[in-house]
Protein backbone atom coordinates (compact mmCIF):
# COMPACT_ATOMS: atom_id res chain seq x y z
CA UNK A 1 0.00 0.00 0.00
CA UNK A 2 0.95 3.58 -1.04
CA UNK A 3 1.86 5.88 1.29
CA UNK A 4 0.26 9.57 0.06
CA UNK A 5 2.32 12.44 2.41
CA UNK A 6 1.33 16.27 1.48
CA UNK A 7 0.03 15.09 -1.52
CA UNK A 8 3.27 13.21 -2.68
CA UNK A 9 3.36 9.18 -2.90
CA UNK A 10 5.86 7.02 -1.86
CA UNK A 11 6.51 3.19 -2.07
CA UNK A 12 7.32 1.09 0.85
CA UNK A 13 9.85 -1.66 0.16
CA UNK A 14 7.48 -4.58 -0.57
CA UNK A 15 6.11 -2.18 -2.99
CA UNK A 16 9.22 -1.38 -4.90
CA UNK A 17 10.13 -5.13 -5.12
CA UNK A 18 6.96 -5.80 -6.50
CA UNK A 19 6.46 -3.42 -8.81
CA UNK A 20 10.35 -3.98 -10.23
CA UNK A 21 10.60 -7.54 -9.97
CA UNK A 22 13.22 -8.34 -7.32
CA UNK A 23 13.82 -9.15 -4.05
CA UNK A 24 14.32 -7.02 -1.27
CA UNK A 25 17.57 -8.92 -0.51
CA UNK A 26 18.50 -7.90 -4.04
CA UNK A 27 17.70 -4.40 -3.51
CA UNK A 28 19.07 -4.16 -0.12
CA UNK A 29 22.33 -5.46 -2.27
CA UNK A 30 22.49 -2.84 -4.89
CA UNK A 31 21.77 -0.55 -1.96
CA UNK A 32 25.54 -1.29 -0.22
CA UNK A 33 26.50 -2.07 -3.46
CA UNK A 34 25.76 2.07 -4.40
CA UNK A 35 23.88 0.39 -7.85
CA UNK A 36 20.84 1.88 -6.74
CA UNK A 37 19.99 5.10 -3.87
CA UNK A 38 19.05 4.59 -0.44
CA UNK A 39 15.41 5.69 0.07
CA UNK A 40 16.16 9.58 1.02
CA UNK A 41 12.61 9.16 3.41
CA UNK A 42 11.90 6.78 6.32
CA UNK A 43 8.52 6.92 7.77
CA UNK A 44 8.29 6.52 11.80
CA UNK A 45 9.11 3.09 12.29
CA UNK A 46 12.20 3.83 10.51
CA UNK A 47 11.15 2.37 7.07
CA UNK A 48 12.12 3.07 3.43
CA UNK A 49 9.90 5.10 1.17
CA UNK A 50 10.88 5.52 -1.80
CA UNK A 51 9.98 8.53 -4.14
CA UNK A 52 8.62 8.04 -7.73
CA UNK A 53 12.05 9.01 -9.18
CA UNK A 54 13.94 6.49 -7.28
CA UNK A 55 11.44 3.56 -8.22
CA UNK A 56 12.36 4.60 -11.69
CA UNK A 57 16.04 4.57 -11.42
CA UNK A 58 15.48 1.17 -9.57
CA UNK A 59 13.19 0.11 -12.61
CA UNK A 60 15.74 1.68 -15.54
CA UNK A 61 19.06 -0.58 -13.14
CA UNK A 62 16.85 -3.74 -13.68
CA UNK A 63 16.55 -3.03 -17.37
CA UNK A 64 20.04 -1.97 -17.34
CA UNK A 65 20.98 -5.42 -16.07
CA UNK A 66 18.97 -7.51 -18.09
CA UNK A 67 20.10 -5.69 -21.46
CA UNK A 68 23.08 -6.71 -20.71
CA UNK A 69 22.81 -10.29 -19.93
CA UNK A 70 21.61 -10.42 -23.46
CA UNK A 71 24.52 -8.46 -25.02
CA UNK A 72 26.91 -10.77 -23.37
CA UNK A 73 25.48 -13.83 -24.68
CA UNK A 74 23.89 -13.44 -27.73
CA UNK A 75 20.49 -14.82 -26.77
CA UNK A 76 17.73 -14.21 -24.16
CA UNK A 77 17.09 -16.58 -21.34
CA UNK A 78 13.75 -18.15 -20.94
CA UNK A 79 14.11 -16.85 -17.47
CA UNK A 80 13.91 -12.95 -18.97
CA UNK A 81 10.90 -13.63 -21.23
Amino acid sequence: MTVEINGKTYYRTAEVCQIVGIGKSTLFRWVRQNIVNDAEYRDRKGWRLFTEAELENIIAETSRIQKNHVAKTGKISPALR
